[in-house]
């Protein structure tokens, strides 16, 4: 299933990784081979503590080798990023706040090669049918839809009919051992009583390994010539 991966020095890629819970893994150090050519575009969601941004892991982030930072739900956790999100064109909020709140929901940056620039949608949402009418809808328009939010991988990249590359979850890059990156006995323990847990406790990060989950994508005129969903054990 899916499309085969042609790898073409001629057409444009671009690395996304999945949603981040956990600062190891933020560095490109700790991945070389995440951008090994400079033709090589880099997209990260990235979350602190696992609820939010704030700048300082943004800015590692990006100079670390990550071109635009996009974010979900939790970004206005933590209030110190509000300013960042106003005046940095490399980090998006969702782009169906409404006017006025702080930040963008687009942004356009440079290739990385100087070529030309793809149009990446990350559709951060629950529901996976909405997210399949929505790589549908967008087919032919924009170069991918690229799911975040489960943080749970899934198997159905591809590119669509229309040339648009398309994954309903990229995943999560955060502790391989873990719920959706949380102490899995914090969650086990909340299911199993039904009691909530203190905030503080209820996104408290899990130790051990770390998951990188990410889709290389390669484009060509706008239009994506391949998909490739991977993921690579910290």
């Amino acid at each position: 299933m899916g499309t085969p991966w042609r790898e073409n020095p001629a057409h444009g890629r671009l690395l996304c990784d999945g949603g981040r819970v956990r600062e190891t893994g933020l560095s490109e150090s700790a991945c070389p081979s995440c951008r090994r050519s400079e033709s090589i575009g880099r997209a990260a969601q990235v979350v602190a503590n696992g609820a939010g941004i704030t700048s300082k892991l943004a800015l590692k982030l990006l100079h670390g080798g990550v071109d635009v930072l996009t974010t979900g739900n939790h970004v206005w956790r933590q209030k110190e990023v509000y300013s960042f999100l106003a005046t940095d064109e490399r980090i998006v909020r969702p782009a169906n706040y409404p006017a006025g709140s702080p930040g963008r929901g687009l942004t356009v940056r440079p290739a990385a090669d100087g070529g030309e620039v793809a149009i990446v949608v990350d559709l951060h949402a629950e529901a996976t049918s909405e997210k399949v009418a929505m790589g549908h809808y967008l087919d032919g328009r924009v170069t991918a839809v690229l799911g975040t939010h489960t943080h749970v991988q899934t198997s159905d990249a591809r590119v669509l009919p229309g040339g648009t590359a398309y994954m309903t979850d990229v995943g999560m890059t955060g502790p391989l051992e873990s719920v959706i990156g949380v102490r899995s006995d914090i969650i086990v323990r909340r299911f199993l009583t039904e009691l909530p847990a203190q905030f503080e406790v209820q996104f408290e990060v899990a130790d051990g390994p770390v998951r990188l989950d990410a889709a290389l994508v390669s484009a060509d005129g706008g239009r994506a010539t391949g998909i490739l969903a991977f993921e690579v054990i910290l």
